[in-house]
């Protein structure tokens, strides 16, 4: 089993584990946050969402949290999947992400190494969308995230789309 640290729209458990993509195949370890410092960006284009998805930039004093799961190893790469979605597909591994290690704190203080998913060429002026914040928004609060980290995420997706500023508010 894999530890997986989830920043994005797959912080609501329910999509992630949807019968399109885990079918609830990862296991929800709790809340943590990043260990270095990070903030939420929203600088990578989602196709399938058709705005801009989620990133976690290096920005001193910032922390980023997020979903921690656990997840079969086979479930992580697209050559072991089968004929099962992988972790990798469903992130866009290699095209819009890249895997890698990073250390985030759980709420009891433990530091523990997970695999993330980091924007790999950053780009500016897109926007994101109400539906794409609420699967964060949701999906943090369900899992007992900060509410003052909760409503940086959404001062975040305003500042990078004003256009859905009062629906953001509304999450």
């Amino acid at each position: 089993m894999a530890l997986i640290f989830q920043f994005g729209s797959n912080c609501d458990v329910s999509r992630l584990n949807g019968d399109d993509r885990l079918r609830d195949d990862a296991k929800v370890i709790g809340i943590a946050e990043t260990v270095e410092d990070y903030q939420l960006a929203f600088d990578v284009c989602s196709t399938r969402e058709k705005c801009a998805a989620a990133n976690i930039v290096r920005l001193p004093g910032s922390r980023v949290w997020g979903v921690l799961y656990e997840v079969p190893d086979y479930l992580i790469r697209r050559e072991t999947a089968g004929s099962r979605k992988s972790l990798d597909a469903i992130e866009g591994e290699g095209e819009n992400y890249e895997r890698g290690c990073i250390s985030v704190r759980r709420p009891d203080g433990r530091i523990v190494e997970a695999l993330t998913y980091r924007t790999r060429e950053p780009q500016s002026g897109l926007r994101t969308s109400t539906g794409y914040v609420r699967h964060i928004v949701l999906g943090l609060r369900e899992q007992g995230a900060p509410e003052d980290y909760i409503r940086e995420v959404k001062e975040i997706a305003k500042a990078n789309n004003p256009g859905i500023a009062a629906e953001v508010d509304a999450l």
